[in-house]
């Protein structure tokens, strides 16, 4: 792994999270959103939600307006429109402007209503699809996006340029992470918009109800990628709230990968199913390989937790006694 990144970061010249703030967690019943919720509540904040319901943050004016009202301490937006490599495809219209919506609402709302800190949380797919691994948060806009989640991708560096802006031109206490792939309890198992191993999840779980001899999955399995438990998303969070200030984003991953194939195993143990796996190569791979430097964010003293192989028996479990149908 590289490691010439500068090393730790000096202590804040300014405070950033004490204890028992008011936070705003933008998008609360998201897998990101529910998590920081958990955390947080734990960790003895006060934690403000809004329903979509009851706020369309893409709405600026009352976004703007609850925020005012609200007067939090600090705000994590974690709000926006997500999903798999179908979704991406078929919707870029909606992954692109949802997201740009929502974004120029919340952060420059914030700002207005003279919220001290907020964090902006982007996505590994920000970076260029054949990035050296693995991926430095300076490898952003170093060469050509991942086709099939471009419109999302472009978005979310719109959020961290406008992170940046606001930093710079305001002095805000404003602070990026980008994420690698996430899964826990509360994830998406839709098998249209969901991610990779939610669905995988799902359709393994389908197919032992079912005594499905074998099952097909999308592409041929040699991809790589990093899997994080969202808890330790959210333990990440929390630390570079309390400790971060950087005008650069941070990414937040393990620090490790695997192949699809090899995660498609690791989910047919977690799972029980004994039929047989066909790759169909016709269909799209992604990226052939996303693995973060989490160099950064390891100077700040965070680690993760929870291995792969439990969390994802600990996710299969959540889904299982809340949404997997009986039988």
């Amino acid at each position: 792994m590289t490691t010439d990144l500068p090393g730790p970061p000096p202590e804040p010249a300014r405070p950033l999270l004490g204890p028992g703030s008011r936070i705003f967690v933008a998008g609360h019943r998201g897998l990101v959103g529910s998590a920081l919720v958990r955390r947080l509540t734990d960790d003895g904040h006060e934690v403000v939600t809004r329903g979509r319901d009851g706020l369309d943050l893409r709405d600026a004016a009352p976004t703007e307006a609850f925020l005012r009202d609200v007067r939090p301490d600090a705000v994590v937006l974690a709000a926006a429109k997500v999903g798999g490599i179908m979704a991406n495809s078929a919707y870029p219209v909606q992954f692109l402007e949802d997201n740009l919506r929502i974004q120029l609402s919340v952060i420059a709302g914030a700002h207005a209503a003279g919220v001290g800190r907020l964090l902006f949380l982007g996505s590994s797919c920000i970076y260029p699809k054949h990035a050296p691994q693995p991926i430095r948060e300076d490898s952003l806009l170093t060469g050509p996006l991942e086709p099939t989640n471009e419109a999302y991708a472009l978005a979310k560096i719109a959020g961290i340029a406008q992170v940046q802006a606001y930093r710079r031109q305001y002095g805000a206490a404003y602070i990026s992470a980008m994420p690698t792939n996430l899964y826990g309890p509360g994830d998406n198992f839709d098998l249209e918009t969901s991610h990779v191993l939610p669905a995988l999840i799902r359709r393994f779980h389908e197919a032992t109800r079912d005594g499905t001899p074998e099952i097909t999955l999308w592409g041929s399995g040699s991809p790589r990628r990093e899997f994080l438990h969202v808890d330790d998303l959210a333990a990440a969070c929390v630390r570079l709230l309390e400790a971060y200030d950087g005008d650069e984003p941070v990414n937040v991953g393990c620090g490790e990968d695997l192949t699809i194939r090899e995660l498609a195993e690791t989910v047919r143990e977690v799972t029980g199913y004994r039929g047989s796996i066909a790759w169909d190569t016709s269909k799209p791979d992604g990226t052939p390989r996303k693995l973060l430097d989490v160099s950064r964010l390891s100077s700040l003293g965070f680690r993760p937790r929870i291995p792969l192989r439990d969390g994802i028996a600990r996710t299969y479990a959540w889904w299982l006694g809340r949404s997997a149908p009986v039988g």
